[in-house]
């Protein structure tokens, strides 16, 4: 078991890619503290973990509660070896056509609260951790009316290795997980209805070289390896879970003659 007798603390843990980690994580050994800010779905992630998770409400944004967080896991496991700073938000903000908070929330969550999270998680660390913060695939994309996402997540990235720099001399390892398009409750705004979603996901499918979304469980995989020993020498790097995406821009079927 590549996490056995390891501790984790996962932002964002009550679905999607946060959840799928979490499993993978228990599957492996790990006892984890998820975060979220839904009571009900904490709740519903909490009994399908089972009796080596803990739930703990906070919204990545109020750093007051994230640290609150922070201390009621350590208290529950007595130090963290790996974190997950996974918790975010997607929001559109054309230009011509954006609201300032709606751009300013987007960074609070993304980036901001990313930061203050792994500064409230830092004097608990063990020495010899694993950081990992959820970036995207968008950051290096061009997509239109995603200013703010984009912005967000390539400064992620910056920050991962600027981070990285400072916890070296503890061997603690921070690295960033790019997601393409996955299949997960961020979708839910942008395709409300089943036949919404088919749609999208038809839309989306046309432009990734592997021809189809991908999978929470498969960026859980990724993030599973990075916290492990496994990638005992790996710090300070972005690897893309996105069938492609980034770096075959051009490969996907839409493209083919």
């Amino acid at each position: 078991m590549r996490l056995k007798n390891k501790t984790a603390l996962i932002t964002g843990g009550n679905s999607g890619i946060g959840l799928a980690t979490a499993k993978a994580f228990i599957a492996e050994g790990a006892r984890v503290a998820i975060t979220g800010r839904n009571q009900a779905t904490l709740d519903a992630a909490l009994a399908a973990l089972g009796a080596n998770a803990i739930a703990l409400q906070a919204d990545a944004t109020d750093i007051a509660a994230t640290e609150q967080a922070v201390a009621s896991a350590v208290k529950a496991f007595g130090g963290l070896d790996i974190l997950f700073a996974n918790a975010g938000i997607p929001g559109s903000t054309p230009l011509g056509g954006s609201k300032l908070e709606v751009f300013e929330q987007i960074l609070r969550t993304n980036i901001t609260g990313v930061f203050f999270t792994v500064q409230a998680a830092a004097p608990y660390l063990n020495d010899g951790a694993s950081i990992i913060l959820n970036g995207s695939v968008m950051s290096q994309l061009g997509s239109p009316g995603s200013s703010a996402y984009a912005a967000s997540k390539a400064g992620v990235r910056g920050m991962s290795r600027v981070l990285a720099a400072e916890l070296a001399p503890r061997g603690i390892r921070v690295n960033v997980v790019s997601p393409g398009a996955t299949r997960t409750p961020i979708w839910n705004g942008a395709a409300p209805t089943p036949e919404a979603m088919t749609q999208l996901e038809k839309r989306l499918a046309g432009i990734i070289p592997l021809g189809r979304l991908g999978e929470a469980e498969e960026i859980a995989k990724t993030v599973l390896f990075l916290a492990s020993d496994d990638a005992s020498n790996v710090s300070g790097a972005e690897l893309f879970v996105d069938g492609g995406s980034n770096g075959s821009p051009v490969g996907g079927p839409v493209f083919r003659g």
